[in-house]
């Protein structure tokens, strides 16, 4: 199923542009400040951590410059874009408008979620995926799957190369969930189906992730409150935060949850 959708008023276009602006800027402010070179990662590696499950391509961007190489003939074929001229703004100008701030707000959240929560050193050890709506060849939109590996880094942690590959997806589901996964590689632990909103799972302070840990282990509020050297009112009333910040609806279900997602 595709989405037969057209926007053509100068709002609608004004409003993506502001949008793209934003979404370079994400990349900018977090880019190598030279250009870096491939870390020495095989092919088999690589499309090991890859799933195709529908027509696709895939390109390399370089952030430095957000120049694109290695770009496959797919694209021509999904998006009609010409493989040889296709630029970085020409992907991103496929995007569904009202998907836009969608993808600007996953990518700063990544980019804070690896800083507060795993450390930006192990980008290259983890697969990015979320989805968003694509215009396709003939004008109609589909919903494609976005995976991207990153493959270098500056020495102060800046963006360097990253593998992107959109495949379109339209023949499993057309609805987005608007969730974020990273799929652990080389034995990282894998964070799936986050949320943007402030009630993600991602959005746990470091006390309260301390709090859950002790939880899963069993120990009682009191147990906790004497490991941590708080009172059992301020641990009770972080249970209540944390199960505020949710949709679960009971600690049993919390834990199960951020078990899944690899949080504790």
């Amino acid at each position: 199923m595709v989405f037969n959708l057209a926007f053509s008023s100068h709002e609608k276009n004004y409003k993506m542009t502001i949008e793209l602006q934003k979404l370079h800027q994400v990349w900018l402010d977090h880019r190598a400040a030279q250009n870096t070179d491939f870390q020495n990662i095989g092919f088999d590696e690589l499309s090991n951590s890859i799933v195709g499950t529908g027509p696709f391509y895939y390109y390399i961007i370089d952030f430095y410059d957000m120049s694109l190489s290695h770009v496959s003939p797919g694209i021509e074929e999904i998006h009609g874009l010409d493989i040889d001229r296709v630029t970085f703004n020409d992907v991103l100008a496929t995007i569904h408008p009202d998907d836009i701030d969608f993808v600007v707000k996953a990518e700063a959240f990544l980019t804070r979620f690896f800083s507060e929560n795993i450390s930006r050193e192990k980008l290259t050890k983890y697969k990015i995926s979320y989805c968003y709506r694509g215009r396709l060849k003939n004008g109609d939109y589909a919903l494609l799957n976005h995976q991207a590996v990153m493959l270098s880094l500056s020495d102060d942690g800046g963006y360097g190369k990253s593998l992107n590959i959109h495949t379109q997806i339209d023949h499993l589901s057309h609805c987005n969930t608007y969730n974020i996964s990273l799929i652990g590689l080389y034995g990282e632990p894998s964070y799936l189906n986050m949320r943007l909103e402030e009630r993600s799972l991602g959005y746990f302070s470091k006390k309260e992730k301390q709090i859950l840990k002790l939880i899963a282990e069993g120990f009682s509020s009191i147990e906790i409150s004497q490991k941590l050297f708080i009172t059992v009112q301020t641990v009770k009333k972080h249970r209540q935060n944390i199960l505020g910040k949710t949709d679960c609806k009971n600690i049993t279900q919390l834990i199960n949850e951020c078990t899944r997602q690899g949080i504790i």
